[in-house]
């Protein structure tokens, strides 16, 4: 095995994948079951639902910038990704194991609040994520080379981990959602614990800077993250209100941070280089963040509210059948997505260069999303265009994740993870709190697609923003220390 790792042959690479795969089988779990569990058995309406989903980036505003600081810094069982995946990965199969029983739980524990008991099980469950998906993501980092090789290991995270994506929606299209939860515990639990101990992690990597060794203030993080910071402070403030039971009238909140929002993005995304220096690198890092974001608005909007979209366009379907369309419209996204990365992707990443292929998928997948709200009157046909929406979605998951690590030191690559997660979460907590409130409120639930080709637009003109090179590294100033 060691052989293989040093040769990074393809079998090493897929068994690299698994822990990663795992997590991602545990998402496909959650993204097929989760709001048809609460719609159809518990009655949840669509509000609710998108509160239960805000666990899941509450979730990894801590967790993974967290447990990807603490995954640099420890050395535990032989590794310093090995602990979390072993933990994270065991809790997770547990967490899958209690959606079906949540109603159970909840007379256990002697309390008529399905909801609570809801939040607090997705709440687990996308802890017990997080605290996996970071290291698991990083390993792949911490044992390929920086070029080719880094992107042939992320792209064939993507191929195996699309590949299982595909087996979870096909067993809940076929067996039905709660024989995909059993399954997927399993997988999760197998998948999470068995490889890490045929990967021999590194005990010393490279560091770039004479400062690689500090860690960075929580001040100097939010720097870093400025692109996103009207997303932090919109995801604070609806949080809060919603907690108080405060429902404002009108979209006064939603409009004035969005247009923070986009005066932040296009700052970032204005600015150019003139030089090799640190700080240059720090602002095409920032570009990354920016424009990653803004996708992640329109496939969240999709993966937390398609039930009410399928609910409408299909009104003659019973809540099982409704159930399977969304697992097969979902296998059919994951089918392509599977296919792409290490077959297509990556040999035009490498004659094109892997910004130039990300923004073209991403254009791809916003005349997906346009067309499934024009023509998606059928579920044949929504299976087709969701299948194009695939393009995109291979794109997403494999793609940022190679260019942000070529912008960053290999030895803090846990941090750099985790700061980069916030470009997901933060938006997927505006899905969930702020979008929602539109999509509840509105007659056409075509609407969801409509913010999914408006977010996939201007994120494949963001990303054209962003710096082809990858020899600069990004250093987040510590205190005392030099921007």
């Amino acid at each position: 095995m060691l052989d293989m790792q040093r040769k990074l042959s393809t079998p090493f690479l897929v068994l690299l994948t698994l822990p990663a795969t795992a997590m991602g089988f545990a998402l496909s779990v959650q993204i097929s079951a989760l709001s048809w569990i609460l719609s159809t058995r518990y009655g949840l309406d669509l509000h609710d639902i998108g509160l239960v989903w805000a666990a899941g980036p509450l979730a990894g505003i801590v967790g993974q910038v967290l447990i990807g600081i603490l995954s640099d810094e420890v050395w535990l069982w032989g590794g310093r990704r090995r602990p979390f995946l072993i933990i994270g990965g065991t809790l997770a199969a547990l967490m899958l194991l209690a959606l079906p029983s949540i109603g159970v739980i909840s007379e256990r524990l002697g309390t008529d609040g399905i909801l609570g008991v809801a939040i607090a099980v997705a709440i687990a469950l996308d802890l017990s994520i997080n605290v996996s998906f970071n290291p698991a993501r990083s390993l792949i980092t911490d044992v390929t080379p920086e070029g080719a090789e880094r992107t042939r290991g992320y792209t064939w995270m993507q191929t195996v981990s699309g590949s299982f994506g595909v087996l979870a929606y096909a067993i809940g299209a076929v067996f039905g959602n709660f024989a995909l939860i059993y399954v997927g515990a399993a997988i999760v639990l197998l998948f999470s614990v068995l490889p890490v101990f045929a990967v021999t992690e590194p005990r010393e990597l490279p560091r770039i800077a004479a400062s690689g060794s500090e860690r960075a203030s929580i001040s100097n993080v939010l720097r870093l993250i400025e692109p996103l910071w009207a997303f932090l402070l919109y995801d604070i403030v609806a949080m809060g209100l919603r907690l108080a039971g405060v429902t404002p009238a009108g979209y006064g909140l939603e409009i004035v941070f969005g247009a923070l929002a986009a005066i932040l993005i296009w700052r970032a995304l204005a600015v150019r280089r003139q030089g090799s220096h640190v700080a240059d690198d720090y602002a095409d890092y920032r570009k990354v963040l920016a424009a990653n974001s803004l996708s992640w608005i329109g496939m969240q909007t999709m993966f937390v509210y398609m039930i009410a979209f399928a609910q409408q366009r299909f009104p003659s379907l019973g809540a099982d059948d409704v159930g399977k369309v969304l697992s097969t419209s979902f296998l059919a996204l994951n089918a392509v997505a599977a296919l792409l990365p290490a077959l297509v992707l990556l040999p035009l990443a490498r004659r094109f260069g892997e910004v130039r292929v990300h923004a073209a998928s991403l254009a791809t997948m916003a005349v997906a999303f346009g067309s499934i709200y024009l023509f998606a009157r059928t579920p044949f046909v929504l299976y087709a265009l969701m299948a194009l929406l695939g393009i995109g979605w291979a794109a997403i998951v494999s793609l940022p994740f190679s260019i942000m690590s070529q912008r960053v030191e290999p030895a803090r690559i846990g941090l750099y993870m985790g700061v980069f997660n916030l470009s997901i979460v933060l938006p997927q907590l505006v899905v969930s709190l702020g979008v929602g409130r539109f999509i509840g409120a509105a007659t056409d639930k075509g609407l969801i697609f409509l913010i999914g080709a408006a977010s996939m637009a201007f994120s494949a003109v963001a990303w054209r923003s962003v710096s082809a090179r990858t020899r600069g590294r990004v250093e987040i100033p510590v205190i005392g220390g030099a921007h």
